[in-house]
This record gives structure tokens, C-alpha cells and sequence, in this order.
């Protein structure tokens, strides 16, 4: 049975779009993956998804959502380090990766982000796999 995950930060438009994608990439069999922001947002940021297709993920799926776009029932939440604290969603497991937000900054601090959430989300599906999650 697949683990329902979501990401979330402010905007949804950086580091969780990131998350969503490299986990959609990596173990879309394991998971029902979301991801989401606390405030609105109107789309995520070009060069997020630049840094992405870098790499040859698709990011087809990015789309800024509300955490009410979600479901309201997870297996994991992970919140991106935004110093937001997110409302009440009901979870078995929560964390904070605590990642700094590389928006109007350039696209090398993107790409340090992408690949400090690339060796995150390796690490999460590793923990999942073994059971430590």
C-alpha cells in the first residue's frame, strides 16, 4: 500500500514543487505524493523548474496548491523549513528539512537546493524502504 506524502512550505512554488518532483521521479510506486503551500500562490518559479529539467525530471505536475487541495489525512508530512507553521493536518509522521528558500537568488542557490532535497527525498524513500518510517 502506497504511503500518502506531501510537502509543504508558504508558496508551494520552490522547494516543495522540487520535493514532489524528485519523489515522483524516484518512487512514484511507493508513494501518493502532494504537494502544497500555506498561502496562495500563482505559479511556481521558473527557475525551480529550470534547475529540475536540468536533471530531465518532468515537472509537468507543478502547479502552486493550498494545503485544501490536498488530502487532510497523511502517512508523512514534510515541511520545507519555511518557519511557517502549518495547521493542524492529521499525520503519522512529521518533519521540518529546514532548507533555505533560494527565491531572487541565483540559479546556483537553486541548484544547491535541489540537490540538498535530491539527497533528502533518496534518504526518505531509503527510510520507508527499511521500515524506519
Amino acid at each position: 500500500m502506497k504511503k500518502v506524502i506531501a510537502f509543504v512550505c508558504i508558496h508551494n512554488s520552490c522547494r516543495s514543487i522540487i520535493a514532489e518532483g524528485f519523489l515522483k521521479h524516484y518512487a512514484p510506486d511507493m508513494f501518493q505524493i502532494y504537494s502544497a503551500g500555506t498561502e496562495k500562490h500563482p505559479h511556481p518559479k521558473p527557475m525551480a523548474i529550470e534547475v529540475m529539467e536540468d536533471l530531465n525530471i518532468d515537472m509537468s505536475h507543478a502547479k502552486s496548491k493550498l494545503l485544501s487541495e490536498i488530502p487532510n489525512e497523511l502517512d508523512i508530512l514534510i515541511t520545507m523549513g519555511c518557519g511557517v507553521e502549518c495547521p493542524y493536518v492529521p499525520t503519522k509522521h512529521r518533519e521540518d528539512w529546514n532548507l533555505d528558500d533560494p527565491s531572487g537568488k541565483p540559479k546556483s542557490e537553486f541548484i544547491k537546493t535541489r540537490d540538498l532535497i535530491k539527497a533528502k527525498v533518496l534518504e526518505l524513500i531509503e527510510r520507508v524502504k527499511t521500515n524506519q518510517l
